[in-house]
This record gives structure tokens, C-alpha cells and sequence, in this order.
């Protein structure tokens, strides 16, 4: 156990050995004295606080959250609020001070009050307010705070660091997905949603449903003459006919689009944007399936409806951002050895005393064990040995994050999309529309084949366009004529790069659009 002295206890101590020196310097015995009795008050104190913190320890002095469950569910940008109990069982008086979290970068926290007084046998609520900046499982792994005695005139002279190894959860999902799964639904209600009802969509009926511009694909009997000599270029009319959609989403999560800050990088934007276009198929009736995909499929769900279905899309988002798995993380199964032990030391009665630092089968099967008091349960993760995948799944399981690799996944990500889009035209319930989350591919590409043989087949292929230059964030008013001229460059650069996405798309015969995005006025 380590004390440290506060800052009244070190000009103490300054203020005794500068009488002391004195004392000896001009040989007066009484300033040498009283500098010593300043000084021997100090380790007087250093003693009683020693005594009363291990004695607090001894009785019993502990962490408890007041909530029924160990994870807590919110949309993305919203707060979470929990109540913390600290209860002192012992017969000392203590005083904290400094009371913080200790959580995900991914999450931000404030605890009110910072400084609690604990009297003998007694119990102090402290409230935690934390916002959820991106999307996923993150984890508060406890409290810390200072906690100064108060016994034999030992108040305020040292304060001990102490740490409250208490788990806990906070599942952040889409804004969309979270407000449909807490929504109030029951009894007829209930059924009438899993019913669904029938939606007007694209495809052989007798009503129109739009009046769009020719795409490669569409037939020429669907061509409106007279719209297209009126405006100079080919028309065609949209019929509609009333049934259930099989709609599937398919979602990049390549590491290069978690760059920028939480919550505004173009794969917290893909994010958001695919739970609502998820939500509003679900709502109507339509079967839904969603694949993430990167260097390879993460997630593959088939198309299902309904609010249990909706659960299962909104966990595989929840986990698109996670760079546990070896292929996309950028440390080693040694490094991620490191942050195990850096946690589960808490969390162990024995606090890994038995277990040697080069010894990581140990580690893993203790790891493994300690793993039922983790908020989470995820799939287990990529990795090239067992050893390695308990490892990994233990910083899953605890919602701590792990930094993501350097290099990209743009070349794997698209040949992946492009076996994805292979599998799906080979489903045999056949797709009636699919929209894709992700930069625009290359012409000459497999993605862009692939694209081309589902147009063939009359499925509506949409595709909206994630800008990876898009995550440079464009701040406010500059200061200076350069700031400015390199700000209105980069914007130049955002739009360039659209606009040829969406001329790529539409040679292809998919409609394309862009995330929308504000730009800060530029004076």
C-alpha cells in the first residue's frame, strides 16, 4: 500500500526542515526542536493514516453499483445515468476525494460529488453521468478515488489510492435501432408489427410508382416517350407492385473508416445510416439481413423480421467498430497479454501473485475463469491460436478497446463485398432490393461486376457513398488566410471525389449518394 502526502503535509515537512537548519545554523535548541516536533508530527501522521486505511481495508470498504443488471443500453450521443455506492464497514472516519471512473476512451463520465465523507459503519451514493460518443460495447471497469484518514490528527497529511474493480457494461447503439427496440409494443400491437402489412415497392404492377432516369438494366418497354423527349434525355416509368421487401444491408467496417473523431468518422456515419434504413424496412414488415464486412464477412444474418430480429442487427452493428480480432488490431498477442493482466489483477482474489509474467497459458486460463463477471458476452474473435483468441475474448468480454491496425483493408474489403454480392444473387429467396454502405468501388473491379450481374437480374441496387476524405474535420472560422485557403482545398477534395463516385455508380446502374454532411461556414 502506498501513501502519498498531500499538499498540506509536503509544505509541512518544507516548513520543519528549513527550522530545523536554521536552528542548527544559529545553534538555538528551541527552533531545532520545534522544526523536529513538526516533522515527527508528520510521521505520527503517516502512521495513523497507514493504520486506519488498512483497518477500513480489513473491515471492509467497497464499490457497488444500485442497478439490476450489468449492462446498460443507449443510442449513440445520449447519457447514461448510474448511482454508485461506496460503503465504509469499518470504525474509522475516512474522507475521499479525487472519486472518478475509470472507463473506455469511447465513453466520457463525470461523477458528482468528487469529495464524500465516510463516517463509521455508513454508506454515501455517488451519481455517474456518462455519454456515449461512438457506436459498440464499452465497458466501466470501476472507480478510483483518494481516501485520506482522519484518525489521531492524521486528517489531510496522506491520502492512499484505491481502486474498485466493479465491471460494468454500456451497450451503445444506433439512435434509429435503439429508439425502435424501446419502443412500447405488446399485445395486438405486437402482432400487427410482425405481421406487417403490405408495402407499395418497385416492380411488375399497374400503378406508377416514379418517373427516374434510365439506368443500365432496365428495359426499354418501361420507357416514358414523352418525359423523355420533354427533358432530352431517357426516362423510364417505375411500376409498383404490394408485397413484402428482402431487402439486405451490407455494411464496410474496413479499419481506415474509423478514422476521425467518435462519432463523426464515415463508419459511425455508416453505422447510423444503415440502422435507419434497417428500421424502416423492419417497420413496415420487410424481411431484413445484414452483412459486415471488411477483409472478410464478420457478420452474416438472412433476412427475418420482427423485434427479435432487430435485436440480432442492432448487436451486429454494436460490434462493427471493434478491433479485437488479430486481422484488424494493431498489437500482438504479447501486448494484448499485457492489458489482461493490467485488468484482471483487480479482479483476482490472488491478484495474479501465482501466475509468472512469461507465463501466458496461465494467464489465459485465469483470464478465462475470471471472465463470468464480465458484462458482455461476444462471439469469440479472430485469432491465430486458442491462447490468443481467450486472450482477445477476455478484452471483448470487458468492452476494452484495442487500437486498431495502420494499414487498410480497401483492396480485401471490396473483393469480400464483391463474394458477398456473389452469395446473395445465389439466395433462393430472391433479394428485391440491396444497398451497400461503403466507398465507391473501382469500375474495372469484382465489386463492380458483381454489381453488374445483380442489375442483369432486375434487383435494385443502391449504394451510399462513405468519403474517407470526409473524416478530416473541417473547423470553424480560421484565423488566418492559409488556414482558410487549406480548409476550402480539402472541401474542394470532398466534392471532387464525390461527384466521380457517383459517376461511377450510375455507369454501373446503381444509384449513388453520398453521407450528408455539413460544412462550417467559411467567412
Amino acid at each position: 500500500m502506498r501513501l502519498h502526502p498531500t499538499n498540506a503535509t509536503f509544505h509541512v515537512a518544507l516548513a520543519g526542515s528549513a527550522l530545523v537548519a536554521v536552528g542548527i545554523a544559529l545553534r538555538i535548541p528551541a527552533v531545532v526542536g520545534f522544526g523536529g516536533a513538526m516533522l515527527l508530527a508528520i510521521a505520527i501522521g503517516r502512521a495513523a493514516s497507514l493504520a486506519a486505511v488498512t483497518r477500513l481495508r480489513a473491515a471492509g470498504f467497497e464499490m457497488v453499483w444500485n442497478a439490476p443488471r450489468r449492462v446498460a443500453r443507449a443510442a449513440r450521443g445520449e447519457t447514461v445515468l448510474l448511482q454508485a455506492e461506496l460503503r465504509n464497514r469499518g470504525v474509522d472516519e475516512m474522507r475521499g476525494v479525487g472519486v472518478r471512473t475509470v472507463i473506455s476512451s469511447q465513453l466520457e463520465a463525470t461523477v458528482e460529488p468528487k469529495f464524500v465523507d465516510l463516517p463509521p459503519h455508513s454508506r454515501v451514493s455517488v451519481q455517474v453521468t456518462i455519454r456515449a460518443k461512438r457506436v459498440g460495447r464499452w465497458g466501466v471497469h470501476g472507480m478510483a478515488l483518494e481516501v485520506r484518514g482522519a484518525t489521531a490528527g492524521g486528517e489531510a497529511l496522506y491520502e492512499v489510492p484505491l481502486m474498485f474493480a466493479n465491471p460494468y457494461g454500456i451497450e451503445v447503439l444506433p439512435k434509429a435501432l435503439h429508439h425502435y427496440l424501446e419502443s412500447p409494443r405488446g399485445g395486438r400491437a405486437r402482432r400487427g408489427a410482425e405481421a406487417g402489412k403490405p408495402a407499395p415497392i418497385a416492380g411488375e404492377g399497374d400503378q406508377i410508382r416514379e418517373i427516374r432516369d434510365h439506368m443500365t438494366g432496365d428495359p426499354f418497354k418501361r420507357i416514358a416517350w414523352k418525359q423523355s423527349a420533354r427533358r432530352g434525355r431517357l426516362m423510364v416509368r417505375e411500376m409498383e407492385r404490394e408485397e413484402r421487401e428482402v431487402v439486405w444491408l451490407l455494411l464496410d467496417a474496413s479499419v481506415e473508416l474509423w478514422a476521425g473523431a467518435e462519432g463523426k468518422a464515415p463508419l459511425d456515419s455508416a453505422v447510423e445510416e444503415c440502422s435507419t434504413v434497417a428500421v424502416r424496412h423492419l417497420a413496415r414488415g420487410d424481411r431484413v439481413g445484414l452483412v459486415v464486412f471488411a477483409s472478410r464477412a464478420r457478420t452474416w444474418i438472412m433476412p427475418k423480421g420482427g423485434a427479435a430480429h432487430a435485436k440480432k442487427i442492432a448487436a451486429a452493428l454494436a460490434s462493427a467498430a471493434n478491433m479485437v480480432d488479430a486481422d484488424r488490431s494493431e498489437i500482438d498477442e504479447w501486448e494484448v497479454a499485457q492489458r489482461v493482466a493490467e485488468h484482471a489483477r483487480p479482479l483476482d482474489p490472488r491478484g495474479l501473485g501465482d501466475i509468472p509474467r512469461s507465463n501466458l497459458d496461465m494467464l489465459a486460463a485465469r483470464a478465462e475463469s475470471l471472465r463470468a463477471r464480465a458484462p458482455f458476452a461476444p462471439r469469440l474473435p479472430f485469432a491465430k491460436s486458442s491462447r490468443e483468441q481467450t486472450l482477445r475474448h477476455y478484452l471483448a468480454s470487458f468492452g476494452i478497446e484495442v487500437p486498431p491496425r495502420s494499414e487498410g483493408e480497401r483492396e480485401l474489403a471490396h473483393a469480400t463485398l464483391a463474394q458477398a454480392l456473389e452469395k446473395i444473387s445465389r439466395e433462393k429467396t430472391r433479394p428485391s432490393q440491396v444497398v451497400i454502405f461503403s466507398p465507391a468501388p473501382d469500375p474495372a473491379g469484382e465489386a463492380a461486376r458483381a454489381l453488374r450481374r445483380l442489375r442483369g437480374r432486375r434487383i435494385d441496387v443502391r449504394w451510399v457513398i462513405s468519403d474517407l476524405e470526409a473524416a478530416v474535420e473541417l473547423a470553424g472560422p480560421p484565423r488566418e488566410d492559409v488556414e482558410a485557403a487549406v480548409d476550402e482545398a480539402v472541401h474542394v477534395r470532398i466534392v471532387v471525389a464525390r461527384t466521380r463516385a457517383e459517376r461511377t455508380l450510375r455507369r454501373l446502374g446503381v444509384r449513388g449518394r453520398p453521407f450528408e454532411r455539413r460544412r462550417p461556414p467559411v467567412p
